[in-house]
């Protein structure tokens, strides 16, 4: 009879430990040298370059691509990026279709999800030149 009782417990507690936050060693080793892109509520939402050095490239698809670096703190991943000098947390956790990142580690803020086919390109702009 206890074992039958477990068997929904390990059925619920399968998918939190698939969840795990990631470390800062195993989103650089997963992330670095990639560009991702990033969905939210169904639709594209942004993408981000992981370059050597833990540096970063970050556009909304608009053409604006803004540089920044990543650290980790308390066991979230931290952007900051060039043109926003508060940090931007994250916590981050492999899913089974990659990568699922939750703002602030609270379940009640946005959560973005790795997207295969957003139908979209990263593309920088260069810097806007005037007269």
């Amino acid at each position: 009879m206890l074992k039958t009782a477990l068997i929904p417990l390990c059925l619920i507690a399968a998918p939190l430990l698939a969840q795990a936050p990631m470390s800062a060693e195993s989103f650089e080793s997963y992330t670095k040298g990639k560009t991702l892109f990033y969905g939210f509520d169904g639709k594209a939402y942004g993408a981000e370059r992981y370059l050597d050095g833990r540096r970063v490239v970050w556009s909304f698809l608009d053409g604006n691509c803004r540089e920044g670096i990543w650290y980790e703190e308390n066991g979230r991943i931290c952007f900051v990026y060039e043109d926003r000098p508060d940090p931007q947390c994250w916590t981050f956790s492999k899913g089974s279709a990659g990568l699922i990142a939750r703002f602030e580690n609270d379940p009640d803020a946005t959560e973005l999800y790795e997207a295969d086919d957003t139908g979209q390109e990263m593309l920088c702009h260069g810097p806007d030149v005037g007269v």
